[in-house]
Parts: structure tokens; sequence; C-alpha cells
């Protein structure tokens, strides 16, 4: 006989959960590369606030990528994406970007540099 729930995994209810059924970041701004800082003066988190959202908030009491927290936390990127988002609207997260388009190397140099090291075998 099968049991009430059947289908459903609690690995695939508990993301669910965590981001109180939200599967899309509230702002697109965050990504993978995103550096995450607590905001100083620190604020207290709800009580509602998950262990999850407390975790990363202490974590990121020191600089840290979205990433790098993901995988502290043993959570997919997508998900922590969600909780740093809400965070980050809250007022506890600070989010900064990484380095921006303009201030990457052209990669025609890039390529250049390449080739003449190849032709300095």
């Amino acid at each position: 006989m099968s049991g009430a729930g059947e289908g459903f995994s609690e690995g695939a209810l508990r993301p669910y959960v965590i981001t109180k059924g939200r599967s899309r970041p509230s702002r697109n701004t965050i990504g993978v590369e995103t550096l995450l800082v607590a905001v100083e003066p620190a604020r207290a988190l709800p009580l509602s606030a998950t262990r999850e959202e407390t975790a990363l908030v202490r974590m990121c009491e020191q600089l840290l990528s979205l990433v790098e927290a993901a995988a502290h936390l043993g959570l997919p990127v997508s998900l922590v994406k969600v909780l740093a988002s809400d965070l980050v609207d809250s007022g506890h997260l600070s989010a900064r970007s990484g380095v921006p388009r303009a201030a990457l190397p052209d990669k025609q140099l890039l390529q250049e540099v390449l080739d003449g090291l190849r032709r300095l075998r």
C-alpha cells in the first residue's frame, strides 16, 4: 500500500521549503561570481529566517562569492541565488559585481599573446 506523499522526496521538497516556493531570485544581477558581504552594522535576522539564511549571513561576514557560499552550504547555486537575493533585498547582505566587461582584456590581444607563446616552443 502506498503512503501519503508518495512521489515526493524529502530532497525535492526541502529546496522548495528553503526558498518559500520560489525558483527564481528577486533580482537578476546576482551571478555565480557575485561577491557577497554582510552589511555593517549587522542587522538581526527575523525569527522566520531559515537556518540556511542565518548561515549565509554569518559566512558572509567575510567577502565570499555566491558559488563559494553554495559550496560551503552544500546547496545548489540556484537555491543560494534566491536566498542571497532575498537577503540583499532585506538589507542583510550587500552584493558586489565582478570585473566590469569594459575592464576585461581584449580577446584579440589575448589570442595574439597565446599565438606568440606557442611560437616560442
